[in-house]
This record gives structure tokens, sequence and C-alpha cells, in this order.
């Protein structure tokens, strides 16, 4: 006879309902900012960003929602908070990767970027759906998991999503800096005489994308722990190296927002350059 497979435990503690509460007030709010700036400065590449701001929002009350089960949770409410907080900060990455692109040809710096920036956007949200579609198959298989053998498998799978982020991420950041390093000794033209805060956004991107990272080997360690593991066994780990740093993300683009720097002229300058290339 064969064992009984062991039943998958959602939580191993009681959710707290007071912090879930913040993180969706919070969130929300965010989302709301992020919204109506959308809609007004028309910058259609920040849907992404909009959207996993409102995973955000929608996976803390999955928590909230399983607060209220303790201790016989269900199924809906973890696969809520379980999915869309681990899918969120991949949306939030597919914008950030765009604003750089736009950012480059704005400034007339193409040739300071180690990748084109016709191929940079591309290349780097490939890898962001790549990294999406791999987190959000291991978290399906993680949420259906009838064994132990299957959250293994689940978590396998998402530890590999993870790690397609933090490569591809990583490789961004050092684009990123190399980029900043160029146009700082050596500005163009139309940085010198561009009356926006460029350098500032630049800054965010730097701070925004160090966040994420975190967060992202936080949960690489994490789901390599297991259920046993004390990343896992303790709420305030997600709560200090998920939540917070997701929320200075989305706040910090709510207080700079990148159409402040990367507006019509520079929409205008891409499409020129996109019909040069294409033509040439």
């Amino acid at each position: 006879m064969s064992e009984a497979a062991p039943k998958f435990v959602f939580y191993q503690y009681q959710p707290s309902m007071a912090a879930a509460v913040i993180f969706i007030i919070i969130f929300v709010v965010s989302t709301m900012f992020h919204a109506v700036v959308l809609v007004r400065r028309r910058t259609w590449y920040f849907i992404p960003f909009f959207i996993g701001c409102a995973f955000e929002s929608i996976g803390y009350i999955g928590r909230a929602m399983s607060s209220k089960e303790y201790p016989n949770f269900t199924k809906d409410p973890y696969i809520i908070q379980s999915l869309l907080l681990l899918l969120g900060p991949t949306l939030l990455a597919a914008s950030i990767y765009m604003i750089l692109g736009r950012l480059i040809i704005l400034l007339r710096a193409e040739s300071y970027s180690i990748i084109k920036p016709r191929w940079l956007t591309k290349f780097f949200v490939l890898g962001d759906v790549l990294s999406f579609l791999a987190q959000s198959g291991g978290g399906a298989l993680l949420t259906t998991a009838k064994s132990a053998d299957d959250v293994k498998k689940g978590e396998n799978v998402i530890v590999g999503g993870l790690g397609i982020q933090i490569l591809f991420f990583g490789l961004f950041i050092v684009v990123t800096v190399i980029f900043y390093n160029r146009i700082n000794k050596a500005p163009t033209g139309k940085a010198m005489v561009l009356d926006s805060p460029w350098k500032q956004l630049l800054i965010v991107l730097f701070v925004t994308s160090g966040l994420i990272m975190i967060r992202s080997i936080y949960r690489v360690a994490e789901y390599v722990g297991g259920q046993d593991g004390e990343l896992q066994a303790k709420e305030a780990y997600l709560y200090c190296l998920d939540a917070l740093p997701m929320f200075l993300v989305a706040v910090s683009y709510n207080w700079f927002h990148p159409s402040r720097v990367i507006n019509k002229e520079a929409m205008a300058r891409r499409a020129s350059v996109t019909s040069l290339e294409v033509m040439g």
C-alpha cells in the first residue's frame, strides 16, 4: 500500500488582517493615481505597470480573505494572493524596461546603449514574458498540488521563472549603468539642452530596479527553502521583502512619473527613428 500523500498547507500562520488592509489601501490609492495619469497623459507604455499595481491590490485582498478563514483556509483566496503577488512585479518590470528605451531615443544617445534601442525593449520584455509564463505555470501547479512532489515541482518552476527575471533584470541594470556613465561623461547635444529632469528619471530607474531585484532574490530564497523554511514560516518576511519594496516601486512613479521627461516630443522622435530603420 502506498502512503497517503501529505496535505499541502496553505499558510504556516494566520495572515495578518491589519497588514493586509494597510497594503490594500496604499496599493489601491497608488493604482488610482496611475490610472488617472495613464489616461490624462496617454502613457500607454505604462499599462503593464498599472495592471501590476492592480494585481498587488487584489493580491492583498486575497490575504485579507484568508485571514478571516483561519484556521480552515480555502483554496480560492490563497490562489488569488499567491498568483497575483507573484506576477505583479513582472508587469511593473515590463514598463520599467520601456522607460529606458524611450529615454535613450529622447536623448538621441542610441550609440551609448550596448543594445540598440529598437531591440532593447523587445529583448527585455521577451525575458519578462518568459518569466511571467514560468511563474504563472509554477503558481498554477502549486495551488493545485495534491502531494509533496507536486508542491516541489511547482516551486521549482517558480524558481526557474524568478531566475529568468533576475537574469534579465541584472542585465538591464548593467545596460542602464553603462548608458548612464557614457552620457554623464559625454552628454549629447540633446541631453545638454533638454529642459526636463532626465537624470532624476535615471536615478528612479536605478532605485526601483534595485527594489525589484531585492524582492526577486527574496522570492527565490523563499521557494528554495520550501514550506518548512524560515521565509515561508513567518509572514513578516513577505511584508518587509516583497510588499514594502513593491509599494516603494509603485509610489516612486507616482512621485516621479516618467511622463515628466518622456513626452510627445520623445514619442515623435521614436516614430521617426523607427521609420528610418524600416526604410533602411
